[in-house]
Parts: C-alpha cells; sequence; structure tokens
C-alpha cells in the first residue's frame, strides 16, 4: 500500500479518482482550496481530506496526483518536486487504479458527464455491478461517493477527457465518441491535431460507438474502421441502432427506452449508453428498461430549488452546443419564461466561441444575465470579456440580456429579475454552481419579506 495525496481533491474528476484509488488499497489523502460537494462527499466517506494547501501535506507521501489545473506555484506541489516524489496526472492515477478491468471510455466535445453515467447506471440496472469515475455526482447508485464507484465486476466506465490530451491513457474495450467540436484550442494549437487526438481515441479500442448525427464524429469512425475497429452508429435517421419516439431498434427488434431527462440530445445520449453497454454484455431488454430510472448527475438540469414561485435548475453546459440544447430543453419541459445566468469559462473558450455564445443565449422569451469570464487556469487575454458575448446577441424582441461582471452581483441582479412561473437556469463550469443557492435565498428573504418586487 502506498500514500497518495491529490492537490484539488474537491474538484469533480479529482474526487472520483481519488475514490478508485483508496478502493484499490491506498491509503488516500487530498486537500483543496475550499469546500464542495465532492470534498464534503469523500470527507463524509472518511477520506483524510483538508481545506487549504499547505507544504507539509505532501511530507511522507509517496504519490502526488495532479490535474492541469494545478500551477506550478501550489505549495504542494512545489514541495513534492523538491522531494523526488512521484507526480502523476489524474488520468494516469485513474489508468492505475482501474487497470485490471475491462474498460468502457466515453469521449466527445460535449455530454460525456451525463453520458458516462448513463453507461454506469445502465450496467448497474442490467446487473453489472461497474466501477465508474464521472466527473459530477451520479444519482440513484447505491455506495457512490461524488463521481466515484468501485464495483466487483470487472468492468468501469471513465469520462475520457479531451482538455489536456489525457484521454489518450485509456485503452477501452469500448468506446463511445458522442461529438467533435473546437474547443481546447489553448492545448491542440489547431484544430486539425484536436481531431488526430481523437482519431487516436477511436482507434484504440475493440468497439466504437458514434453518432451518426456528427459528421466529424462519423470521418474520425471511418479512420478507425479502417484500422479495424467494430463501429457501431446510432441515431435518428440512417445508423446501427436507430433512435425512434419511443426507444431504440436494432436488427429489426425493437426496445421501449424512457429518457426520464428532458431533451432530444438526451435521447441520442441514452442510444450512445444502451449501445456500449450491450456491447459489454448486459442483456439489450434489461439495459432499455434500465435508463427509465437513471436518476441524473449533478449538475445537468438538476433542480436546485423554487422560491416565490420561481424554479431553480442548475446546469454544467459550457460549450456552446451545450447551452443551445440546455435552453431547448427547458423549453420542451414546459418552461415558460427564461431567467438565464451564464459564466462563462475559459478566455481561449470566449475568444474562440463568442459568436456562437451569443446565438445560443438569443433566445425568445428570456432574460440573460453574463457574468465575468470565470479564468480557472487561465490568465486573461486583453479584450477577451464577457461584453464580446453581448455585443455579438441578436437580442429577440420581448427579450432581454446585459453583462453584470461579479457573480454575486449577477446573481442578486437574476433574483431581481425573477418572476413568479420563471425558470432560472444558472449556466456554466465554475463557480456559477453557488449562484444557484444564492438565487434562492434572495428569492426566499423576498417572499418572506413581502419587499423588493420583482423588475418588469
Amino acid at each position: 500500500m502506498s500514500r497518495v495525496h491529490f492537490i484539488g481533491v474537491g474538484g469533480s474528476g479529482m474526487s472520483a479518482v481519488a475514490r478508485l484509488t483508496a478502493a484499490a488499497g491506498h491509503e488516500v489523502s487530498g486537500s483543496d482550496q475550499r469546500a464542495s460537494h465532492y470534498f464534503e462527499a469523500l470527507r463524509d466517506a472518511g477520506m483524510n481530506v483538508t481545506i487549504g494547501h499547505d507544504a507539509a501535506n505532501v511530507e511522507g507521501v509517496d504519490q502526488v496526483v495532479i490535474s492541469t489545473a494545478v500551477r506550478e506555484t501550489n505549495p504542494e506541489l512545489a514541495r513534492a518536486r523538491e522531494l523526488g516524489v512521484e507526480i502523476v496526472h489524474r488520468s494516469e492515477a485513474l489508468a492505475r487504479a482501474i487497470d485490471d478491468q475491462r474498460l468502457v471510455a466515453v469521449a466527445g466535445s460535449h455530454g460525456k458527464t451525463t453520458t458516462s453515467a448513463m453507461v454506469a447506471h445502465v450496467l448497474h440496472g442490467s446487473g453489472i455491478d461497474a466501477s465508474f469515475a464521472v466527473g459530477a455526482r451520479v444519482f440513484g447508485i447505491e455506495g457512490a461517493v461524488a463521481g466515484g464507484y468501485a464495483g466487483a465486476s470487472g468492468i468501469a466506465v471513465v469520462e475520457a477527457d479531451e482538455s489536456d490530451g489525457s484521454f489518450l491513457r485509456y485503452h477501452p474495450e469500448v468506446a463511445i465518441l458522442l461529438n467533435v467540436e473546437p474547443d481546447h484550442l489553448d492545448y491542440y494549437g489547431t484544430v486539425e491535431k484536436l481531431h488526430e487526438a481523437f482519431t487516436a481515441f477511436a482507434s484504440d479500442c475493440r468497439v466504437l460507438v458514434v453518432c451518426a448525427e456528427d459528421d466529424t464524429a462519423m470521418e474520425i469512425a471511418g479512420r478507425a474502421q479502417r484500422e479495424g475497429v467494430e463501429v457501431v452508429t446510432y441515431g435518428r435517421g440512417d445508423a446501427d441502432v436507430v433512435v425512434t419516439e419511443t426507444g431504440v431498434s436494432r436488427d429489426g427488434v425493437d426496445y421501449p427506452v424512457e429518457v426520464p431527462v428532458p431533451g432530444e440530445h438526451m435521447r441520442l445520449n441514452a442510444a450512445a449508453a444502451w449501445a456500449a453497454a450491450t456491447a459489454m454484455g448486459a442483456d439489450a431488454g434489461d439495459a432499455a428498461s434500465a435508463v427509465a430510472t437513471f436518476g441524473g448527475t449533478g449538475r445537468r438540469y438538476q433542480w436546485r430549488g423554487e422560491a416565490a414561485g420561481v424554479t431553480v435548475i442548475d446546469d454544467y453546459a459550457h460549450h456552446p452546443t451545450e447551452v443551445a440544447a440546455l435552453l431547448a430543453a427547458a423549453r420542451a419541459s414546459g418552461a415558460g419564461r427564461l431567467v438565464v445566468l451564464f459564466q462563462p469559462a475559459l478566455f481561449s473558450r470566449t475568444q474562440l466561441h463568442a459568436a456562437n455564445f451569443a446565438r445560443a443565449l438569443s433566445a425568445d422569451n428570456a432574460r440573460v444575465v453574463i457574468a465575468g469570464v470565470h479564468g480557472d487556469r487561465e490568465d486573461p487575454i486583453p479584450g477577451v470579456t464577457s461584453q464580446s458575448i453581448l455585443d455579438a446577441m441578436a437580442v429577440p424582441a420581448g427579450s432581454a440580456a446585459e453583462v453584470v461582471e461579479a457573480l454575486e452581483d449577477a446573481a442578486a441582479r437574476v433574483a431581481q429579475i425573477a418572476q413568479p412561473g420563471d425558470v432560472v437556469l444558472t449556466v456554466g463550469s465554475g463557480p456559477v454552481t453557488y449562484a444557484a443557492d444564492w438565487i434562492l435565498d434572495a428569492l426566499r428573504e423576498r417572499d418572506g419579506g413581502g419587499e423588493g418586487q420583482p423588475v418588469e
């Protein structure tokens, strides 16, 4: 048994890897700058996690695990390098924790988290006790800690992150390729290099499940097929697995599938999960039935509460396609006016996709508040701000949009705007998730105090 320390253990991906590393028999510790749902889940499970980064935390450890977001100036990382401690990326730590298991890996520019969780849930619903590492809380699987679970079946499901090339460390038996769009060019440099990485991922598996509705993904699947990979396509048109209004169909056999999460994209994700689970040996009928009990994941169209007649939904959408799909799903669920608090994540992504974000947010019957860019691991890029998104928006008649830089102020503005019957969406991959609680608190105060009437 070795001692393994995780820097930034409270992150969605790191917490899952920490859980599986501990399950593999290692002594695990971790630290983070602040508490999170994932951090609390690990602490509640009895793991040694602390708030604050301190060089003393790495004394006597055998290995330190980091993500790309951990900077060289971090005192724990700096001390670990001084001591000569082995330092590994979280993807390598995960690969080591599950290296003796048959693997399903889910990749794509968006939709990875939900689809990974669906695969894990469908396997469990089919009687296969699969391990998993997913970048969000997975609801409904008893024993899951944050996004990590250690099963006994010898099968594991992982969300394969392309942002820094780390998904190439996995060698899955079955891979899912959901979609491929330009992103993370701060790492890859060019779209061509991004496509090369996805091609390498898709070519390193036995079976590739790919969306027939994504042209780029299909091009990559064609290259993988020429390398000897078995390709299974899914989609609403010409595909091996046909997505119908009531389920999926393969080889002339219909399987009813009830998808409990709104949105057309969720029906496609469910088909991908079903195809991957059956490729791993799950019974087709059991797998189809299991989809109906999928409890969702944290921050994926997650209901956070209701106050003053306003419903608050939180979602991790941080790519223009995801934002557009989220707003469409909210409409499909019967929502009336939408009040959207969007926090762009990463200056490089905002620079690349400002116009696409503008199109996604230019919605009918909506009030949009855009908070300042959450830089995360990046330094600011001159001239790249949330105003660049607002400037590109074509706001429909009856809708409105504005920029409020400070997240706390943006949340207060949303609470002021929201009226009974509205659906508030807090959207983005950064700390905007905390704004859901701030908005609910402000709405409850307004409702209880009888002051602060909503603004038209």
